[in-house]
């Protein structure tokens, strides 16, 4: 089968420098270090040998044939630059043929080991007749022999240092938390406790505030224990402390955390380097919740971390790692016949044909089909779709009015290039909606502009996958300024000039989309079939809707990616497993 590698300056550059430094002129060894480098920006960890031994690569217009899996290692291991694990060299090569930079295997096993190291600890004495009869009274949701997972994790996370509570939307992850944490404060010396949540972006801090703000309202508790609830949520860099032009945080494993309970949502969002930070920044003791999807997407960034985690938990289930985590099933927002529900749980199936049957007999507001594959089709369909999602929000009048209309409806794409894209897609959006005059785009900067911050901001506490609104400010003049959630309630603004590298936001990728929820999601597929177009991509999609999903595509690119698996290559799932055995 041929690959193709597409080589960045800095890989090239860094393939040099090892060549140099290990004294070998081979351009294979020097593709082999390039590919290396280039693995972390595509989200591996490593670089799979095995996939590429035998292999034809195609490379800068032309193509090589790679050597049996035993001439690469060969190849590798003869120059002084690569080493085994444990060893302190550039490279690293383990005995399942993964190579790595040696960050990134450092990331990896020091993960893996701090993960055990908690997964391992109790976390102190606990009152079990009191925890019994609390856990009765705060999670009445099922009948007298049902299961109920929701209170086993709540169990956990009272006995454990750590406790990883997975499951789609609507399975009431964060309900479960507050409900811990209530149980956590009725203990003795509970109110005592100091207690920090996060979340990876903005957003979804400022989502899990508002839900925390919901669920703790209706609690079965004391007036102490609630009000001892804490509402704030921030970002995990700004829990960290992120350092003005730097890329270390203020806390860390010589500089602990103050708290001693950590919630941290949207875990599958969380790349290696991230986790690995929160990790070791963790005083001892302290008790780490993590709340997420294993089925959606991995981060941007390097790994699929709490995949692996999950993983190797299930495959050990009687490990202290497995007995640390629990997979919550039972929907509370979807019945197992709504169609969002259905759909999502075919899709995690592989049922690509009996999800496309689903999508095209699904009663009209709930699920719909549209055949689409060219961009002929696209500019004809587009229009009265985008004016009549986005109308509502133009018509607001005050800037926390328009972000909550603008969440009512997005259209998301599986590419960001191309006619698919959204790069495009944002310029045919703004040309609609200026042409139906519910907004005036004359310029760059305009009312009711939706903004997707691209890059972070640690000054500004403004990070990749932030979005906000431009909007007139009534204390300024009238003169537009940029609106965005603050993660402890309320708004924050700032000049529009001093939003950091930026996009607009009527379309965005379905990776971007993570951490958000809108009432009503279309899905804009493209006409040919890549590595990007997954399983995982289509269930994140649609289970960013609450109420209506609504797909354009081909059919059979459709099916064909819903059997078609995101692979992220790792060694963590193995880590967990060898130091767990070991």
């Amino acid at each position: 089968m041929n690959r193709e590698f597409h080589e960045r300056l800095i890989d090239r550059q860094f393939a040099r420098f090892i060549s140099g430094i290990a004294g070998n002129d081979e351009e294979l060894f020097a593709l082999l270090v390039s590919m290396a480098s280039n693995a972390p920006g595509n989200g591996h960890i490593c670089l799979n040998l095995e996939d590429l031994a035998g292999e034809s690569l195609a490379f800068e217009g032309k193509s090589c044939d790679l050597p049996a899996l035993s001439g690469l290692r060969e190849l590798l291991m003869h120059a002084s630059t690569t080493g085994v694990p444990g060893q302190f060299r550039p490279l690293i090569l383990d005995t399942k043929n993964r190579l790595y930079l040696y960050r990134y295997w450092r990331y990896e096993h020091d993960l893996a080991v701090a993960l055990l190291e908690k997964a391992a600890g109790t976390a102190g004495s606990v009152d079990e007749e009191l925890l019994a009869e609390s856990l009765g009274r705060l999670f009445t949701d099922t009948l007298p022999g049902e299961d109920n997972r929701q209170k086993a994790a709540a169990a956990i996370a009272l006995r454990r240092q750590l406790c990883i509570i997975s499951g789609g939307p609507g399975t009431g992850k964060t309900s479960t938390v507050v409900r811990i944490l209530a149980l956590l404060l009725m203990q003795e010396g509970g109110l005592n406790l100091r207690i920090a949540m996060a979340a990876p972006t903005g957003k979804a801090a400022a989502r899990l505030r508002a839900s925390v703000s919901d669920i703790r309202r209706n609690l079965d508790c004391s007036e102490s224990v609630r009000s001892a609830i804490p509402e704030s949520v921030v970002t995990i860099h700004r829990l960290l402390g992120t350092a003005f032009r730097s890329h270390s945080f203020r806390y860390g494993a010589s500089n602990r955390l103050p708290y001693d309970l950590v919630i941290v949502d949207e875990a599958s969002m969380i790349a290696l380097p991230l986790m690995h930070a929160l990790l070791h920044a963790l005083r001892p003791g302290a008790r780490l919740i993590l709340l997420g999807d294993r089925d959606q997407l991995a981060s941007v960034e390097a790994g699929a971390v709490l995949g692996d985690i999950c993983t190797a938990g299930e495959m050990n289930a009687a490990s202290p790692l497995g007995r640390s985590m629990v997979m919550l099933e039972k929907n509370f927002r979807f019945s197992e016949k709504s169609g969002i529900g259905e759909l999502s749980r075919l899709i995690n199936a592989g049922r690509g044909q009996d999800a496309m049957h689903l999508l095209k007999s699904s009663p009209p507001g709930t699920l719909s089909w549209q055949q689409l594959t060219s961009r002929e089709e696209l500019n004809r369909a587009l229009p009265e779709k985008v004016v009549d999602g986005y109308r509502s929000y133009t018509e607001a009048t005050t800037p926390a009015e328009a972000l909550e209309r603008f969440e009512r409806f997005r259209i998301v794409c599986a590419l960001r290039d191309g006619p698919f894209g959204v790069s495009g897609l944002n310029g045919d959006i703004e040309r609609i909606l200026h042409r139906a005059n519910l907004i005036s785009a004359t310029g760059p900067d305009y009312r009711c502009r939706p903004l997707l911050v691209t890059a972070n901001d640690h000054r500004l506490q403004l990070f990749n996958g932030d979005t906000g609104i431009l909007f007139p400010d009534p204390e300024s003049q009238g003169e537009l300024r940029a609106f965005f959630p603050a993660a402890e309630g309320g708004m924050r603004k700032l000049a529009p000039v001093r939003v950091p590298e930026h996009e607009t936001a009527f379309a965005m990728t379905v990776h971007k989309s993570q951490g958000s929820e809108f009432e009503r999601v279309l899905l804009i597929l493209p006409p040919a079939l890549s590595d990007i177009l997954t399983r995982e991509l289509l269930y994140t999609a649609i289970t960013r809707a609450r109420s209506g999903v609504e797909i354009w595509g081909d059919e059979a690119l459709f099916t064909s990616a819903v059997s078609q698996k995101s692979v992220r290559n790792s060694g963590l799932t193995d880590a967990l497993l060898h130091a767990e055995k070991g």
